[in-house]
């Protein structure tokens, strides 16, 4: 079989394989869908976070893999980096998981409903819940936690290795020709990127409808718990 013919096969496994890795990997996409509901960022802004951190989590790994390939470097020396990179990115995803979890279970008390009863005249009275979530969460220190929530994923990812991409893919496909290694990384980075952007938004959107009136407190906690869990997965689970 000639080169001809082997390319395509060669750029289906590519496609294969980024789609099953961001798939089979919830830390691609659980961070964005959760981060989207409780800071209820649009579906454009989501969409941009989500494309720029998918963008540098693949380019960090293809620039390390570049690197490897350009300098002969031992593929077991760049893997060894790649898994120092992941410890890294972990360790912060269960640090920023952690601590945006315990903010927000400080959201959710001081948004606690609570009832105040009014008096009217000829004897008319009722009751109202309301919080103070409006009045107290949109702060300066909110407004900043806006800001640099996007930066801090942005940094988990582009320490995030990709890990299939460099020993199966780029590798191989250096032994072949600059054009196969051109090739299979393009089709690795569009993929993810791709299957990324398309869970999370499909996701994003679903969970819009979802009632979440008892629940919707909660989410700034429930999300810090979800990077939190994403990390601890990582970390010492192997996912």
């Amino acid at each position: 079989m000639n080169m001809g013919n082997e390319l395509p096969i060669i750029l289906l496994s590519a496609g294969s394989i980024a789609f099953l890795h961001t798939l089979l990997g919830p830390d691609h996409y659980l961070p964005f869908i959760m981060m989207s509901r409780s800071r209820n960022w649009s579906l454009s802004k989501t969409s941009l976070v989500t494309f720029i951190c998918g963008s540098g989590h693949v380019l960090s790994s293809v620039l390390l893999g570049v690197t490897g390939v350009g300098f002969g470097l031992a593929l077991t020396r760049i893997t060894a980096l790649q898994s120092l990179r992941g410890n890294i990115a972990a360790w912060i995803m269960i640090a920023f998981g952690l601590v945006y979890s315990i903010w927000g279970l400080k959201v959710a008390v001081r948004n606690k409903s609570h009832k105040h009863l009014h008096s009217h005249g000829h004897g008319n009275r009722h009751v109202h819940s309301h919080t103070h979530y409006n009045q107290h969460v949109h702060s300066h220190s909110e407004n900043k936690q806006e800001n640099v929530t996007p930066w801090i994923l942005f940094t988990i990812f582009i320490l995030g290795p990709c890990e299939p991409l460099i020993p199966l893919l780029m590798y191989p496909a250096a032994k072949q020709s600059l054009g196969t290694l051109i090739s299979v990384t393009a089709v690795f980075a569009t993929v993810t990127i791709l299957t990324m952007m398309s869970i999370v938004l499909a996701s994003a959107y679903g969970i819009r409808i979802i009632p979440f009136a008892r629940l919707s407190r909660y989410t700034h906690a429930m999300a810090g718990t979800t990077i939190l869990l994403c990390g601890a997965a990582i970390q010492f689970l192997g996912y």
